[in-house]
């Protein structure tokens, strides 16, 4: 999946006082809803511009790291912006795993957009209090903004979602989004409301997409998904009584039982709901029951 991005290892910790090196990736984000970011492209394969390359007026924001590189977010003001290297291309996170996605040349760099494009859109979204409207500022002991004003410390926000495996004995029931340009099959999926714990996030999602009452729900695994801000849960669970699917024509295009032997995964391997897709078709689902009702 995404976040497996070995041998190279992730360090989210939040460091005082780090600044950059020299060859230090300098992660450029733009457009309105901050969707895009800077590289340079050839041949399929994407890098970040470093420190080195970077003009002044540029302010620095650490962001994490990779084995030993440094990742920044660079904020810059308009001289600088025109004096970016030559060769930067702006390219729309979104289409990075799709386009971009070469074995696993690609992988922990398109990881890094996309966690590092979630703790952009956060910085940009809480430049102000919530409470008082008070300009906010860097924490100094902790990844946080605090308000001088009134003392709010406000934190990176993680959304919860669930992926769903719903079976019939050798069947996947899989589905395709509406009013996405998404030909390959997914799974059924949704964000946590409050007041829900997971399980009821699974069973209220399915009836609402597929009319379809299940049990035995059994947790697999999680997956960062920082492109909308998510953690992602991933269920498995067994339809109860009634196979007959009920779309919700506003959020599916279709929805199908599909046998084991039938399966066929989407184009890379970098998706929870992908890996969960392809462990049902090999039969290593959890088989340990979590919850039933």
């Amino acid at each position: 999946m995404i976040q497996d991005i070995a041998p190279h290892t992730m360090h989210n910790q939040f460091q005082v006082d780090m600044t950059p090196d020299a060859g230090s990736p300098v992660l450029l984000f733009s457009g309105n809803r901050l969707d895009s970011i800077m590289a340079f492209e050839e041949n399929g394969r994407i890098a970040f511009p470093v420190y080195c390359q970077m003009p002044e007026g540029i302010q620095y924001t650490y962001l994490f790291s990779i084995d030993e590189d440094k990742y920044f977010m660079g904020t810059p003001d308009e001289q600088a912006e025109a004096a970016l290297p030559d060769g930067l291309t702006p390219l729309k996170i979104r289409d990075l795993r799709p386009k971009y996605y070469l074995g696993d040349e690609n992988r922990h760099l398109i990881f890094a957009a996309y966690t590092g494009g979630q703790l952009a859109g956060w910085y940009r979204d809480n430049r102000y209090c919530g409470t008082c409207a008070h300009m906010t500022v860097p924490s100094s002991t902790e990844r946080a903004l605090v308000c001088p004003n009134c003392g709010r410390t406000i934190y990176p926000r993680i959304l919860p979602a669930v992926i769903i495996g719903v079976t019939d004995k050798d069947r996947l029931l899989m589905t395709k989004y509406a009013g996405r340009g998404i030909p390959f099959y997914a799974l059924v999926a949704g964000f946590n409301e409050i007041g829900e714990t997971f399980e009821e996030t699974v069973q209220r999602e399915v009836m609402e997409e597929v009319g379809l009452k299940v049990k035995n729900i059994r947790y697999y695994k999680s997956q960062p998904w920082g492109i909308v801000d998510d953690i992602l849960a991933g269920f498995y669970c067994d339809v109860d009584g009634d196979t007959e699917i009920t779309l919700d024509r506003n959020e599916l295009k279709e929805a199908v039982w599909v046998e084991r032997k039938d399966i066929e995964g989407q184009p890379h391997d970098l998706s929870l709901t992908n890996e969960m897709m392809m462990v049902f078709r090999e039969g290593r689902e959890p088989l340990g029951y979590r919850y039933a009702k």
